[in-house]
């Protein structure tokens, strides 16, 4: 057992966005009855402290820890091409995501993004992710591996896509849904991994391949769907051509039995409310990516739609098409589009809903609440430690906040990787402790 003291941050009720601080807090950490390592204790220093007398005790003076960020809709391959200009999302996939993605057939290629990627999340704080990964084994078995290897909890999949794509990246139906559950076998619940049936949007899949994959999930009832949905306006016009009896784009995924829980779509912009309707009564979730839908152009996602209908929704990155790694700059992304609500124009979203979004809400949303997100006893034990006085400008206004709101509010609008001074991943036997590489 090991116990960390410091301020710290949960959430006393994991579906509910708002969040507590300890502002003297020992959080405990110790193996269950199956060797994970999880929190045992939470709570004021003086209270819990007597309890553990005996617990070798790591001191954060000045640090706050909270937990580790749930990255709810990530594109592995894809670190390559952030920051690409396009005119919108599908000449964007044409001419920069395609070719960049024909690479990771080659399994060297697979391997070092594989470890950049890692990387680059636990420097953030990123200590859950549901990941793309290509339409090519190789690059979801180097995902998984390096995963394995660094004891992040990672769901991840093999892109589905056989039509309408290039050569390179294009994979043939019956062999691809071979592939996949292939991979299911391989490392669907192997550690702390999941797998997610992945098909990329309804253009790229045949009706014969999207039959498939939901007769795989249904086949495999706890694994993921991941996918998108109603990103931008001239895909949906794509969908409606290709399935013309369709009631929406949403349905599409209803018919071949892609909706459930545990099943999460990336974007669900473009809705109305038989749409929100649909994800609240299959359990389905959305994965907002604001730094994402901003960069091209996309839209906005109606918060206020979605709370008033009722279905769950979590913060992603979208790396590529997002901007950033980091889930503070997602956090404040986010509250630029809820200021820009549809339905309820100047919708301010607080910053524990923020943070709930990024943490706890993405959990929930996964099927994960109690295990990831969230510090409560009996969650993993995964966490961030974060140095409020990271830079002289966050120092500064940090020093004045006269609330939690205000505390939260100040890193996620100042705040970037400089932030996380440290991550620490449970595992079992012990946490793993990856010190950001400022």
């Amino acid at each position: 057992m090991k116990a960390y003291r410091a301020s710290i941050l949960y959430f006393p009720d994991p579906s509910v966005a708002q969040a507590a601080l300890e502002t003297d807090g020992l959080l405990v950490v110790g193996p269950d009855a199956r060797g994970r390592q999880v929190v045992q204790a939470l709570g004021p220093y003086a209270e819990v402290a007597p309890r553990f007398a005996g617990v070798p005790t790591e001191q954060f003076p000045g640090r706050l820890i909270a937990p580790g960020f749930v990255d709810l809709h990530i594109h592995f391959p894809q670190v390559d091409v952030i920051g690409s200009p396009a005119e919108g999302l599908l000449p964007w996939l044409e001419n920069y995501t395609f070719p960049q993605e024909k690479r990771f057939s080659a399994q060297d290629h697979s391997a070092q993004l594989a470890t950049f990627f890692m990387a680059e999340l636990l420097r953030n704080g990123v200590t859950t992710a549901l990941a793309f990964a290509t339409s090519h084994p190789e690059s979801v078995d180097a995902l998984f591996a390096e995963a394995q290897k660094r004891r992040l909890r990672l769901i991840a999949g093999k892109v589905l896509m056989d039509q309408h794509a290039p050569d390179g990246v294009r994979d043939e139906t019956q062999q691809s849904l071979a592939d996949t559950e292939a991979l299911i076998r391989r490392w669907h619940g192997v550690d702390r991994l999941g797998y997610a049936i992945t098909p990329r949007f309804v253009p790229s899949c045949s009706a014969a391949q999207l039959r498939g994959a939901g007769e795989l999930a249904a086949k495999y009832p706890d694994v993921w769907i991941q996918s998108h949905v109603a990103e931008n306006k001239d895909e949906i016009a794509w969908v409606r051509a290709l399935y013309p009896e369709a009631r929406s784009y949403l349905s599409v995924y209803e018919q071949f039995g892609l909706m459930r829980p545990r099943a999460i779509y990336a974007h669900c912009i473009h809705f109305d409310d038989e749409d929100r309707a649909l994800m609240r009564s299959t359990g389905a979730a959305a994965a907002v990516s604001p730094t994402s839908n901003l960069f091209l152009g996309s839209g906005f996602f109606d918060y206020a739609g979605a709370d008033r209908i009722g279905f769950g929704y979590g913060l992603a990155s979208d790396v590529g098409g997002g901007t950033s790694f980091s889930p503070f700059h997602t956090m404040l992304a986010a509250y630029y589009v809820g200021r820009e609500g549809q339905t309820k124009p100047g919708l301010s979203l607080s910053p524990q809903h923020l943070w709930w979004q990024h943490t706890a809400g993405a959990a929930q949303a996964l099927g994960l609440a109690g295990v990831a997100g969230n510090l409560l006893p009996g969650c993993e034990a995964d966490f961030v430690v974060l140095n409020p006085q990271a830079t002289a400008l966050l120092a500064r206004r940090s020093a004045q906040a006269a609330s939690l709101d205000e505390l939260l509010f100040s890193m996620i609008v100042l705040g970037d990787d400089r932030l996380v001074e440290k991550t620490v991943i449970s595992q079992a036997g012990g946490a793993a402790g990856h010190p950001s590489e400022n």
